[in-house]
């Protein structure tokens, strides 16, 4: 009788734990990881704005470039978001700082909490990027937030993911890795301008500061 018993508590336990959810795994890099990645991403930055095949600095500004301005890195504007997909959506021709208007397609919207706030944000595909080899699975998230005109530059910022970065509905959002439109840099140049919808009420101290 003590040995069914025995047996019997074992197994009551085994089916207790193989019905217990196990924690969700966070997608977050850790702060020492976190802070790695975002200096090479900021490293990387920098080389690119050097390059004069790639800067949108004028001669001039690129004699005297040393780096750009960034906000101190700030590990809890790094976030992790539910991302919804959008396969209905059509095409739309979106707005930018000239006449030009460029295809893009919702890709999908994001939620997240930051500053305590429960934010959204909606991710885009260009149609033309994504015919080009190497962006096919390239999404832009443009928004402002309330430091733009003041530690950042007034008509927004922009943050690059990949299709690859969403992992099990989750899309780890980095606004230390937010850059400026080149129009902060040249009036020659082009730049989306972010939809209302990707207008923020809230102050994001994290990636690339104003030039000015």
């Amino acid at each position: 009788m003590k040995i069914w018993f025995l047996f019997l508590f074992l197994l009551l336990g085994l089916t207790t734990r193989a019905q217990t959810p196990s924690p969700s795994r966070s997608h977050r890099p850790t702060v020492a990881d976190h802070t790695r990645a975002v200096a090479a991403f900021q490293q990387e930055l920098n080389a690119e704005y050097r390059n004069p095949e790639a800067s949108p600095l004028t001669p001039e500004d690129r004699a005297t470039f040393t780096g750009l301005p960034f906000f101190p890195v700030n590990y809890a504007a790094c976030v992790e978001a539910r991302f919804v997909p959008d396969s209905l959506s059509v095409p739309f021709a979106m707005q930018t700082s000239t006449s030009r208007r460029p295809m893009y397609r919702k890709y999908g919207e994001v939620y997240f909490t930051l500053s305590g706030q429960p934010l959204k944000l909606t991710v885009y595909q260009n149609q033309e990027l994504m015919k080009k080899p190497g962006f096919e699975d390239y999404l832009f998230v443009p928004f402002t937030d309330l430091t733009n005109g003041h530690a950042s530059y007034g008509g927004g910022r922009y943050l690059d993911v990949r299709i690859g970065q969403i992992q099990g509905g989750t899309l780890v959002l980095d606004f230390n890795r937010a850059y400026n439109p080149f129009c902060a840099y040249s009036g020659r140049y082009s730049c989306p301008v972010p939809p209302v919808e990707n207008r923020l009420p809230v102050a994001i101290q994290a990636g690339v500061k104003s030039p000015h």
